[in-house]
C-alpha cells in the first residue's frame, strides 16, 4: 500500500507530525493507540512486548504466582488438620480449568477453593472465576472421597502498592462477594465453622523477610506493620 504522510495521516486520524515521528522511529514520543491506528490504517497490526530489565513481563508474572502457591502451601504446613493440594486440575461436565489450591478440612467436613492473584487485572473475571470452581467444586472433592457440608472461597493477592490501590478502586463490589478479610480467614482457617468468602493480601517474602521474587523487587513490598496480611 503507496500512502503520502498527509494520506496516511487521513486514514489513521492521527496528525501528520505522528506520522512523520513514527516513519523516523522516534516512537517514544507517539502514544500507542496512535501508532495503532497507523498500522490499521495500513492493514498491520501492532505487537507489544512489555520487558521488566531485560526479561519478559509474562516469566515475572509466572514467578509472582509461584512464588504465592509457596507462602500459601508453607501457611496450611501449619495447619495439621488441613489437608492441601496446590494446582488442582478439573474436567466436569465439559469444564475445564484448575484451582490454584484446594483445602479440606475432614473434621468439620470443610471445603476451600483458593484463587492465587499476582495481579488484580479483570475483576469480573476473577468473581466469575471464583463462582465457577466454587459449583464445581464438590464434584472435585468426591473425586477424593471428601463429603464437604460447606464450600467456602479464599483469593490471595500478591501484597503491593498496585494490587492495594485496585481493590480500594473496587472494594464495595468485592468485598460484597469477599467480606472477609485476612484476620478473618486466619481465624476461620483455625476452627473453620459455616461458610466463608475471603479476599486477602499475603507478601511475596518468606517468614525472614527474604523476598521470593529477587528480580521484582520494584513491584514488591514487605507489608507495613500491623497491615492486613491474612493468616
Amino acid at each position: 500500500m503507496q500512502l503520502t504522510q498527509m494520506e496516511l495521516s487521513t486514514a489513521a486520524n492521527v496528525p501528520r507530525s505522528i506520522v512523520q515521528a513514527v516513519e523516523r522511529g522516534r516512537v517514544d514520543r507517539v502514544r500507542l493507540g496512535d501508532v495503532q491506528r497507523i498500522a490499521g490504517a495500513l492493514d498491520a497490526s501492532v505487537d507489544p512486548v512489555l520487558r521488566w530489565r531485560g526479561g519478559d513481563l509474562p516469566r515475572l508474572v509466572n514467578a509472582r504466582h509461584a512464588a504465592l502457591h509457596e507462602i500459601v502451601a508453607a501457611r496450611f504446613a501449619d495447619l495439621p488438620d488441613w489437608i492441601y493440594e496446590p494446582e488442582v486440575s478439573f474436567s466436569q461436565y465439559g469444564e475445564r480449568g484448575v484451582v490454584d489450591g484446594l483445602g479440606w478440612h475432614a473434621a468439620s467436613r470443610s471445603l476451600l477453593v483458593g484463587e492465587w492473584k499476582s495481579e488484580l487485572v479483570d475483576f469480573s473475571d476473577l468473581m466469575g472465576t471464583v463462582d465457577r470452581k466454587r459449583r464445581l467444586a464438590v464434584e472435585i472433592a468426591r473425586e477424593r472421597r471428601w463429603r464437604p457440608l460447606t464450600v467456602s472461597t479464599w483469593v490471595v493477592v500478591a501484597d503491593g502498592r498496585t494490587n492495594r490501590r485496585e481493590l480500594a478502586r473496587h472494594e464495595t463490589v468485592l468485598r460484597s462477594k469477599f467480606p472477609a478479610d485476612g484476620h478473618a480467614i486466619a481465624a476461620w482457617l483455625r476452627h473453620p465453622v459455616g461458610r466463608l468468602d475471603a479476599i486477602s493480601f499475603l507478601p511475596l517474602a518468606s517468614p525472614d523477610g527474604t523476598l521470593l521474587v529477587p528480580t521484582a523487587t520494584r513491584l514488591v513490598r514487605r507489608a507495613r506493620h500491623g497491615a492486613d496480611e491474612g493468616p
